[in-house]
This record gives structure tokens, C-alpha cells and sequence, in this order.
């Protein structure tokens, strides 16, 4: 019984594949076009919100956003989550609205098709090159300068350690907020570890909650504020993650305990 499961759970991650690859192919003229210059961006956030919904419906993802915390249109934000899973990109895209570029690993350029048009529309970053990390300090002032916003992973990668529950911090999250007066918006993500890691025997379809917290505002603030801000979103975005889990394992311990009486 536990080998099926384990078939169908590999199936289930081919299917991502399948489906995140063929709409892109089925879109290949239109995202020619939209990802040929910058003035066209927009047009293709909205196509890649689109795509990342159809993605997740697709694959039995529903998701659930808590938070009222408003955005406007036509104002640039910084936004900020844990980074746990390859669905975290998905899910960025479909809880915000507002056209965002991401900031993410020079890698994923390898992948056939896909790695085409991330080269194109995000901001590459090679943390093994210092010179690397220059630029893209660089290309993100441009994006923020036409009046997009960006979305970085402040952890910079996803934690090896499956114990961890959210690694340190880099700077330019914050760097860049406060240069750029612009808000910053932490978001917890709680389940994308648990329904799609990186280990291919686990996951599952469900529910993908997020909450987006408190808005940070740098207005006025100085680059000597920066790792006050810093700690200040990862102590907000680990309290939200570490009081999930000691809820869910509550809730494990009591459905438990009802089994046995």
C-alpha cells in the first residue's frame, strides 16, 4: 500500500511538470511578444497570475488568504515570504495583484522553455558571484524606478534543514526598501512545505494558507535603521510560523488522544 501511495504521489509531481510546461508552450507566441520589452510587462504579470492559479487548480491547490491589509494600485511594494517549496512562486503570484518582478536564482535558467522566459522577466541573482549580487541590487532600483514592485525570498534560498523553520535574513530586501521609501509587506506562508517539499515521496493536494502581515512602512527611515527592520519582519514572519505549528501539533495530539478513548 505504501509503494502506491508513493507512485501516485510521484505521478502527482510529473503532473506539475506536464501542466506548468505546457500551458507555457501553448503560450509560446503571446509570451514572445510580452516578454520583448518592458512596457509590456504588465501584460505578462497578468498572463503569469493566470497561469500560476491554473497551476495550482490543476493540481488540487486551493488558496486561502488571511489579512486586510490593502495595496494600491499603481504603488510599489517590496513583498517578503518564508521560502519552503518550488510553489511558493505560484503562490506569490496568485495572492498579489499588483505587477511584481521577482528576484530569484540564476539556476532555474537551465530548465528547458521555462528558463527562457525567467531570464527574461526576473531578476537573476548567482550568490557564488559578488558581482552577481552588485547587479542585481542594480536591476531591481530600474524595476522599482518604473514603478513595479518586487518580490524577494529574504532567506535567500529554501532551508536544507527541514527543522528549520526560517533561516536568517539577507539585506537587500531591506536595502532596497529603505533607498526606495517603499513599504515592505511580509507574508507567511504555512503550508507549501507540507503539501509540495522538495522531497518527491511526500505532498498532497489541499488547502495553501497565507497571511499577510502587517505592512512595514520606511518612509523616513535611514539605512542605519536597516537591521532594525530586518529583525523586526523576521521576528513577525517566525512568531506567525512557529505558533502554526505548535497549533497543529495541538490539534494532532487531540485528534489523537480521541482515538484512543
Amino acid at each position: 500500500m505504501e509503494i502506491i501511495k508513493i507512485i501516485l504521489r510521484a505521478l502527482w509531481r510529473v503532473w506539475f511538470y506536464v501542466t506548468a510546461g505546457f500551458i507555457i508552450i501553448i503560450l509560446l507566441p503571446v509570451l514572445m511578444v510580452l516578454t520583448s520589452n518592458d512596457q509590456f510587462y504588465p501584460y505578462f504579470f497578468k498572463l503569469a497570475r493566470w497561469w500560476a492559479k491554473v497551476v495550482l487548480f490543476l493540481m488540487g491547490f486551493k488558496v486561502k488568504v488571511q489579512g486586510n491589509q490593502k495595496f494600491e494600485e499603481g504603488k510599489s511594494y517590496m513583498f517578503s515570504a518564508n521560502h519552503t517549496s518550488m510553489i511558493d512562486v505560484f503562490v506569490m503570484l496568485a495572492v498579489v495583484k499588483n505587477p511584481f518582478v521577482f528576484v530569484g536564482k540564476y539556476e532555474l535558467v537551465k530548465l528547458p522553455v521555462f528558463g527562457f522566459f525567467y531570464k527574461r522577466t526576473c531578476i537573476l541573482v548567482d550568490r557564488s558571484d559578488p558581482e552577481s549580487r552588485k547587479n542585481v541590487y542594480q536591476s531591481a532600483q530600474r524595476k522599482l524606478k518604473r514603478g513595479f514592485s518586487v518580490c524577494i525570498f529574504p532567506e535567500g534560498l529554501v532551508p536544507k534543514d527541514e527543522n528549520i523553520v526560517l533561516s536568517e535574513f539577507k539585506n537587500g530586501v531591506f536595502s532596497l526598501s529603505i533607498e526606495h521609501q517603499i513599504p515592505i509587506v511580509p507574508m507567511a506562508f504555512y503550508d507549501c512545505k507540507k503539501r509540495f517539499s522538495y522531497t518527491i515521496t511526500s505532498g498532497s493536494p489541499g488547502i495553501l494558507r497565507v497571511k499577510i502581515l502587517d505592512i512595514i512602512e520606511t518612509q523616513n527611515l535611514t539605512l542605519n535603521d536597516k537591521n532594525r527592520i530586518r529583525e523586526k519582519a523576521f521576528n513577525m514572519m517566525y512568531q506567525e510560523l512557529i505558533t502554526d505549528l505548535e497549533n497543529q501539533q495541538l490539534k494532532q495530539n487531540e485528534k489523537q488522544t480521541h482515538q484512543i478513548l
